[in-house]
C-alpha cells in the first residue's frame, strides 16, 4: 500500500489513527498546513484531492501564490571540510558544486533503487 497521494503536483501522505478509526493525512513539502481525513481509501483520496482544490482556491482568493512542493532546490550543510572537498573536485572537473552534489545524489539513489 502507497502511503502517499498525488494530485496536481501535490503530495499527500495518509496514517492511520487507532483512536480515532479514521485516515488522515496532509499536504508534505510546502509550508502551510493543509490537512484532510477519510473513513476508508475512497474517502481519503477524495478528501485529499479536495483539499488541494480548496487550497489552490483558498489562495487564489487571497490573491498569494500557493506553495509549490519540492521546488528543486535544496540547502546542504556538509560541514566545512567535505564542503571543501567537493568544492576542489568541481573546480578540478570544470564543473560546479550544484552539478558535483546533483550527479553524486542521483547515483546514490540510482543504487539505492536497484538494490531495493
Amino acid at each position: 500500500m502507497s502511503t502517499m497521494l498525488e494530485y496536481k503536483g501535490y503530495l499527500g501522505s495518509v496514517e492511520y489513527s487507532d483512536e480515532d478509526e479514521v485516515l488522515h493525512g496532509r499536504l508534505e513539502f510546502i509550508r502551510d498546513l493543509v490537512s484532510y481525513e477519510g473513513d476508508d481509501a475512497k474517502g481519503i483520496k477524495a478528501a485529499f484531492q479536495e483539499a488541494v482544490d480548496d487550497y489552490l482556491a483558498l489562495c487564489e482568493a487571497e490573491g498569494r501564490k500557493p506553495d509549490i512542493p519540492l521546488k528543486g532546490s535544496f540547502n546542504v550543510r556538509p560541514g566545512r571540510d567535505l564542503h571543501r572537498r567537493a568544492m576542489l573536485y568541481a573546480k578540478r572537473r570544470g564543473t560546479t558544486l550544484n552539478t558535483v552534489v546533483s550527479d553524486a545524489l542521483r547515483q546514490y539513489l540510482d543504487r539505492d533503487d536497484h538494490a531495493a
